[in-house]
């Protein structure tokens, strides 16, 4: 399934202009808070009528401004998980889960213990809201809007309210959402963490407009897109798989260009996983270096050089078919005399990428 939209509304003093196509999989729309995001997906919803719009779901019109069309919410098969869940605080988690079946056409959507299977809240279906946790409360949201049996999930920022223990405990369930219902969703973050994540189709929202849109894996590895997620935040995907469990504690995996190191990562060999490198964590060596501790020294290919307007420098580097980012001092660029097609070696200390920056590729 496929969401096409083109949306123009003007606010006192803001006006959104913006148009996309969100393929299947999971699309995210990032970019800072008041550029535009929420508006956009409430408009998807419904529950804002721009000015102009013309939404196609599916190849069902959901709202065309030129031929007078606008369909109401209730009619749009929509799923809509809202930061704050958003529950009914006097129902059980089971009549909770069973209201969205009020929504669903008879006789169709996915099976109640399906979806508590899905996401982990079978035990929790005689409980009131008040008795769970942020993330107990996020996944009944979620499992709600699935069992309405939508064309199309909206989330509207659905970690920010959580801390980051309970961020680690719901991203697992997101990716098996992605990965296992196939619903296409459209999720609104200004995380790059959770972007790199979760997304296949990345919006970058600026000022209500859209400044770059394409495969989420193609956008975080370009230089010029990386202050929209901020040079800190800079960083690319890379898509590994597990080789082997090693008795240091370590789990090595097979990288384009050779094999990488991490601290144990918690599945069994042949799971394929989605890593993501920051670029202040990529050192680069014209020549293989020895005697250091860093495992992962992998031959690379420069790409491009973006020198900053300040003292920094971001490069592309190509491992194979994939791409990563580093990000190093004008003077190294300068003094390692870093142009396209040059062999180097990148530099990445096992130790450095965090835990919830890896995250499940089966359906990648």
């Amino acid at each position: 399934m496929t969401l096409s939209v083109t949306l123009r509304h003007a606010f006192a003093g803001f006006a959104l202009d913006v148009a996309f196509d969100a393929p299947p999989g999971l699309t995210a729309l990032f970019g800072r808070s008041g550029s535009g995001k929420t508006t956009i997906v409430n408009a998807v919803a419904g529950l804002l009528r721009p000015d102009h719009a013309r939404i196609v779901a599916d190849g069902v019109v959901l709202a065309d401004t030129g031929a007078r069309l606008h369909l109401p919410p209730h009619r749009r098969r929509i799923g809509y998980v809202f930061q704050e869940g958003r529950l009914f605080p006097h129902l059980t988690v089971r009549q909770n889960l069973l209201y969205g079946r009020w929504f669903a056409p008879p006789a169709t959507g996915p099976d109640l213990s399906h979806i508590t299977d899905l996401l982990g809240i079978g035990a929790l279906l005689e409980r009131r809201p008040s008795a769970l946790s942020g993330g107990e409360k996020a996944r009944v949201a979620l499992g709600r809007a699935i069992l309405s049996n939508p064309r199309l999930l909206l989330m509207d920022e659905p970690l920010a309210s959580l801390d980051e223990a309970r961020k680690a405990e719901i991203l697992p369930y997101l990716e098996r959402l992605r990965d296992e219902t196939r619903l296409p969703i459209l999720y609104v973050s200004h995380s790059a963490a959770e972007v790199a994540r979760l997304a296949n189709t990345l919006v970058l929202i600026e000022a209500g407009r859209v400044i770059r849109a394409g495969p989420a894996a193609q956008l975080l590895s370009d230089p010029a897109t990386a202050s929209a997620f901020g040079l800190r935040d800079a960083g690319a995907v890379l898509t590994l798989r597990i080789e082997a469990q090693e008795g240091d504690g370590l789990t090595r995996l097979a990288g384009p260009t050779g094999p990488m190191w991490l601290p144990r990562v918690d599945a069994p060999p042949g799971t394929p996983l989605r890593v993501r490198i920051l670029a202040q964590d990529v050192m680069l060596a014209l020549t293989r270096p020895v005697g250091v501790s860093a495992l992962n020294i992998l031959p690379a290919t420069v790409r491009q050089v973006r020198i900053g307007d300040g003292p920094g420098a971001l490069v592309q580097l190509a491992l194979g078919d994939a791409l990563i980012l580093a990000r190093i001092t004008r003077r190294s660029a300068e003094t390692l005399n870093l142009t396209p097609g040059l062999a180097v070696h990148a530099v990445i200390k096992a130790v450095s990428v965090a835990p919830q920056d890896i995250g499940d590729a089966s359906g990648d």
